[in-house]
């Protein structure tokens, strides 16, 4: 997802648990429910043990996520497939879980996108499916980095390993500032149904080792 790294992960934010209660960090102060992990058909391979520990977050350009926990949910099939239309981004997408340092694995292979299984799944009754790739390599941009072109309307397809698919439409697609990403509303569990495709943008801050944006799109689904 950087210029510099090919194995970059996005941190996640820290939580300290006490009963039910979740606490949020990435400066934000918010609260938010533990994310349940989806049951799909995908998800066999999720640890049968708890999450990993709890870590204080690092540097700002990370997406801070909630703590996995391996509860089941809903029988949904995994999604398998992202395409934007009008666009060049088709990716494969994998499931993914958090590291042992609490970041979210992205994929190594830079033209899958990772969904964040802990989460909803594409199709879920509410809450927002987060999928995230690389935007570039070491050696070439990658087709998510047109992500940041892509007009309100566009259709989204999700195809899922039953070979159903899901057709979204965009809303709109934001360039916000890692310093300042709400982690808990990019991973919200409540609410309505939505899609997020996520990836880096903005500029490239030697400094840093990383991109100063994120580039969320958000989807809703068409009826």
């Amino acid at each position: 997802m950087t210029k510099a790294a090919r194995q970059r992960r996005f941190l996640a934010g820290a939580l300290l648990v006490a009963g039910t209660l979740g606490i949020g960090a990435c400066g934000t102060g918010a609260s938010a429910p533990e994310p349940v992990a989806t049951q799909t058909q995908a998800s066999s391979s999720a640890p049968a043990a708890g999450a990993p520990a709890p870590v204080p977050l690092g540097d700002p350009g990370n997406i801070p996520v909630r703590q996995a926990s391996p509860e089941a949910s809903e029988s949904i099939p995994a999604p398998v497939r992202v395409q934007v239309e009008g666009t060049g981004i088709d990716l494969e997408v994998v499931p993914v879980g958090v590291e042992e340092n609490g970041a979210m694995t992205i994929p190594d292979n830079h033209f899958q996108a990772g969904w964040y299984r802990y989460g909803p799944a594409p199709g879920a009754a509410s809450g927002s499916s987060v999928l995230a790739a690389h935007v570039d390599s070491q050696t070439e941009v990658l087709p998510i980095a047109s992500l940041k072109d892509v007009e309100p309307g566009t259709r989204v397809i999700v195809t899922r390993e039953d070979g159903t698919t899901l057709t979204y439409q965009t809303e709109k697609v934001e360039n916000i500032a890692k310093r300042s990403l709400d982690g808990h509303r990019l991973f919200d569990r409540t609410g309505g149904h939505l899609l997020k495709l996520v990836t880096c943008g903005g500029k490239w801050l030697d400094t840093e080792n990383d991109y100063e944006d994120n580039v969320v799109l958000t989807a809703t689904p068409v009826s």
